[in-house]
């Protein structure tokens, strides 16, 4: 299991929130109890099986609902 640190794009209500969450969690092989979304600092941080999924789809299924991702990296749990 590894842990993803994705900084996006500035968020402009809770339901942009929502509908990363959602995203994220419609990820096979993400860890969706681990999935926060903070709203202030604008980063999503979710564990994820690197077995299952990259990094890489997990942002792609954030910046398919419309948000620019601005970075992400990878951190080992």
């Amino acid at each position: 299991m590894k842990k993803a640190v994705i900084q996006l794009e500035e968020l402009a209500c809770p339901t942009c929130v929502k509908k990363i969450e959602a995203a994220a969690a419609s990820v096979a092989g993400v860890d969706k109890p681990s999935i926060k979304v903070m709203f202030n600092a604008s980063k999503l941080k979710v564990n994820f099986d690197e077995q299952k999924v990259t990094i890489e789809a997990i942002k792609k299924a954030i910046e398919d609902i419309g948000y620019a991702v601005l970075k992400a990296k990878v951190i080992p749990v």
